[in-house]
């Protein structure tokens, strides 16, 4: 897992902002970078993207108690996979 991902893929959800005004409430919301840290090592450990919406929803349900769906996460699912895919 590289830095520049972490990154990437926490700017991807600051601007979703699946929490909207809630965010900020969210004293240790570290501008998503640990659910983009456990996002990722979600995807590196399946070796797949198959199951991206699934393991976004997952992620961000049980981290701030959301009831996202798998549709809702679908767009940032993809945009994240095509971060993680470019090699640099």
């Amino acid at each position: 897992m590289q830095d520049y991902e972490i990154e990437e893929v926490a700017k991807i959800l600051n601007e979703w902002n699946p929490l909207g005004d809630d965010a900020k409430k969210v004293t240790d919301l570290d501008g998503f970078k640990t659910e983009a840290i456990d996002i990722i090592f979600h995807l590196q450990m399946l070796k797949t993207t198959a199951n991206a919406g699934n393991i976004v929803m997952q992620v961000l349900n049980e981290a701030f108690d959301l009831s996202l769906t798998k549709r809702e996460c679908s767009d940032p699912a993809n945009r994240i996979i095509n971060i993680l895919s470019k090699k640099h």
